[in-house]
């Protein structure tokens, strides 16, 4: 491809080269036939249900220890579609992009969103590219909507019940750190981002005919400030236990050193799912056999005792009352 090897503003145009870059690098590789009529929409197939969501990404760093903006965006969007029951199935993703960006960042953010799609089993049906005079953005803002076709409709926090339990798919605040770590120069190799899309993992999960009050991804805010949102205004509490709570010890420990909660930290991989007590060991069962989901683990369960709070037992045997998040603990992480 004989382009310059940074964007200028003249690729934010919408003449010759804006051309060139949608069908020379972004077409080719997300190809498929909505996306290659090359409308300002796209005509799809439907279902008599549909699920549908927007985000925009905006992380600092745009590469980052197992993952980049491009594979974020994706997976991002995947699972907040996979959350509400729904198979994800089309996506939308629009490009502000700053002048003087190198191009060669631009194809590897392309190609991440490509191997993601693939992997997710969605496809990139439309678009937008916009580029900004340099000093006016940050390298790349990406923003992706979804559409999903609800499989199993239902899904939703006014379910949960007294007695229910709290899983957790997996090891939190994993992104988070990474990222952090990663903008402070100081990343560790085997601390990665958990970036992952959990379609696959939600549907195993349903697929056991538990009784499922709610599935949600726990991202900014992390663990603890989704579980508040679950019981808030409510009469019921939820009790978790500190020594149940899977967390890698390099998560741990980069936390301390930056003074962070990873129970706060931002999650890219892990969901929450509250189902019904005599169902949750064939649900954790499910989800050990999916790698997404290998570390699940029961943290705790619903209860009434703490109207409207969430409740942690902690190491040493005391309670601990757990409330949102308050302020931006992780700027741009996502």
């Amino acid at each position: 491809m004989n382009m310059e090897e940074i964007i200028t503003l003249d690729y934010g145009s919408g003449g010759k080269k804006t051309s060139r870059l949608i069908e020379k690098m972004i077409v080719p590789a997300l190809d498929n036939p909505a996306l290659a009529a090359l409308g300002d929409g796209a005509v799809i197939e439907g279902f008599p249900k549909l699920a549908f969501s927007t985000d925009s990404f905006v992380v600092d760093p745009i590469f980052f220890p197992g993952g980049d903006i491009g594979k974020l965006s994706v997976c991002g969007t995947v699972n907040d579609i996979a959350m509400c029951g729904a198979e994800p199935k089309y996506l939308s993703c629009s490009f502000i992009i700053e002048e003087g960006m190198a191009l060669s960042d631009l194809e590897k953010i392309v190609e991440s969103i490509r191997l993601q799609c693939e992997k997710s089993g969605v496809q990139v049906v439309t678009g937008d590219t916009k580029v900004v005079e340099k000093g006016r953005g940050d390298k790349i803002y990406i923003n992706t909507a979804g559409i999903g076709f609800v499989k199993y409709p239902g899904l939703d926090p006014k379910n949960i019940q007294p007695g229910d339990s709290v899983i957790v798919s997996g090891t939190v605040g994993d992104h988070g750190t990474a990222v952090m770590l990663s903008r402070s120069g100081m990343a560790q190799v085997e601390l990665k981002s958990d970036c992952a899309a959990l379609n696959g993992l939600c549907e195993k999960i349903l697929d056991t005919g538990a009784k499922v009050r709610v599935l949600r991804d726990p991202t900014r805010g992390g663990l603890a400030t989704s579980l508040n949102e679950f019981v808030e205004n409510t009469e019921l509490s939820i009790e978790i236990e500190e020594k149940l709570i899977p967390v890698k010890p390099q998560v741990q420990a980069a936390c301390d050193m930056l003074g962070l909660d990873p129970l706060y930290c931002a999650n890219e991989g892990k969901l929450i799912c509250i189902v019904a007590a005599e169902d949750a060991e064939k649900v954790i069962a499910a989800m050990h056999e999916t790698e997404e989901g290998r570390d699940a683990a029961v943290i705790g369960s619903v209860s009434d005792r703490y109207p409207g709070k969430l409740v942690m037992q902690t190491g040493f045997g005391g309670r601990r009352v757990l409330q949102k998040l308050t302020g931006a603990q992780l700027p741009r992480i996502c």
